[in-house]
């Protein structure tokens, strides 16, 4: 059996993320990752029969720019709207890396993930 991945990495994407009111209103740069997993069709020049990337990248940029408290709202957003688009996914992974959050310490990155599974 051949499986399929099609991923997006590092995509940059400045936003007003954040918890607190100070956060949304300088931002800041993120990372956003997203993975999906299926079995391919035997069709393989025929993009409505795959995971177009481009569909994705539309995916992350409307979610990045819909503000919100939790990165873990974000996540699963995506998530959501990945899956409504792909019902037949086997597994998929989003993440966002939030560079530099404002917190003591030398923090180069904080990181959430959401990951789905097909039964």
């Amino acid at each position: 059996m051949l499986i399929q991945t099609v991923a997006l990495k590092d995509v940059k994407c400045f936003a007003l993320h954040g918890y607190y009111p100070e956060e949304q209103l300088i931002g800041h740069d993120f990372l956003v990752n997203v993975e999906v997993v299926f079995i391919p069709s035997t069709d393989t020049e025929n993009i409505d029969k795959t995971v177009n990337y481009e569909v994705l990248n539309d995916i992350i940029l409307l979610q990045m720019k819909n503000t919100q408290k939790m990165l873990e709202t974000v996540v699963k957003n995506m998530l959501d709207n990945i899956l409504d688009k792909y019902s037949f996914l086997q597994e998929a992974t989003v993440s966002i890396k939030k560079n530099h959050p404002a917190m003591p310490g030398d923090v180069h990155q904080s990181f959430v993930q959401l990951q789905y599974k097909a039964d």
